[in-house]
Formats: C-alpha cells, sequence, structure tokens
C-alpha cells in the first residue's frame, strides 16, 4: 500500500485502505459526512490528509499519525514542532471592509450536501454571476478548508470567520 501523507487525498485512503471511511469517523465524528456519496466523489477528490484535518478542527499531524497507525504504518513524529508549517491553522488575516457589505448570495454547505449536492460546483456558479465588489457568503459547520483552497485556485479572495460552531466563507473576485 501506498505512504499515507498529508497530501494523500481521502478518496485515494476510502479506495486503498478498506474500513477507512469508519476510521476515519471513529477518529473524529464530524467525519461522519462522508456517509455522503456526493462529498467522497467530489471534495474527496480533492481534499487532502491536512484539509480533512482542518475541516476537522484537528491538528494536521495528529491525524495523519492516526491514519498511519491504523493501517500499520509508522508515525511521522511524535508532537508538532515549530519547523512544520503542515502542523498549524492558517493565521487569521484582518477582517477585509468588502466582508461588511451584504452578500450577492448566501449558501449553506450543509444543507447542499443534505441533499446531495456538490457545494463547490454550487458556489462556483455563484461565483461567477458575481459583478463588481459583490461577494457569496458560505456557511457550514466545519471549515470547508478543500473549498477554500479551491476559490483561491480560481483567482477569489476568501475570508474566514468562525463564530459560534459555525464557519462564515467570504467569498469575493481579486483585485
Amino acid at each position: 500500500m501506498k505512504e499515507i501523507t498529508l497530501e494523500t487525498k481521502i478518496h485515494d485512503l476510502l479506495n486503498d485502505y478498506e474500513g477507512m471511511k469508519e476510521i476515519l469517523i471513529g477518529i473524529n465524528p464530524k467525519f461522519k459526512k462522508l456517509n455522503n456519496p456526493v462529498l467522497r466523489r467530489t471534495l474527496g477528490r480533492v481534499a487532502g490528509v491536512r484539509q480533512a484535518a482542518i475541516v476537522g478542527a484537528m491538528d494536521p499531524m495528529d491525524l495523519l499519525n492516526q491514519l498511519r497507525l491504523a493501517v500499520g504504518q509508522e508515525s511521522i513524529c511524535e508532537s508538532c514542532t515549530e519547523e512544520s508549517e503542515a502542523c498549524h491553522l492558517p493565521e487569521t488575516k484582518p477582517r477585509p471592509d468588502w466582508v461588511n457589505a451584504s452578500p450577492k448570495s448566501i449558501l449553506d454547505a450543509n444543507a447542499i450536501l443534505d441533499a446531495d449536492k456538490n457545494p463547490l460546483a454550487i458556489a462556483r456558479k455563484a461565483l461567477r454571476g458575481l459583478e463588481g465588489e459583490e461577494h457569496i457568503l458560505l456557511t457550514a459547520d466545519f471549515r470547508p478548508e478543500p473549498l477554500i483552497e479551491e476559490f483561491i485556485k480560481d483567482g477569489y479572495s476568501v475570508y474566514i470567520e468562525e463564530t459560534e460552531g459555525l464557519f462564515h466563507t467570504y467569498v469575493q473576485k481579486a483585485d
């Protein structure tokens, strides 16, 4: 079997290791979303172990080592070191002024997933309709790290806030 790394895609883990979905859910109940076939087919191909850890509000190295041990691989490190950027969540940026305006669209990632739809596809469609300084707001009970990284790759500005366990992801065309 392939070595599991922070960049290993969740889709590959689920295909390469029997019982991996149950292992992931056992590690963190937030991974119950993997029961959604749309999530597994779409975001599972984009999200790696590092991103899954962020979605699950976990230390990426902790998740990585738990997965490695579950399949008989040695852990990579016992604890994170300051030199390991992969061990830390992204830094919080100051709130940009454009976030204060009303969003053109508000999307609920949980409701989209519950309807067996792809939140990335729906968000991209909403983003294509933006004009000027308009933005969309994506809400979820998890940090949608795979979506955030895709928005950034697509050239959008992204700002994330967490309030009482709900993540608000604001997305606007970059300047």
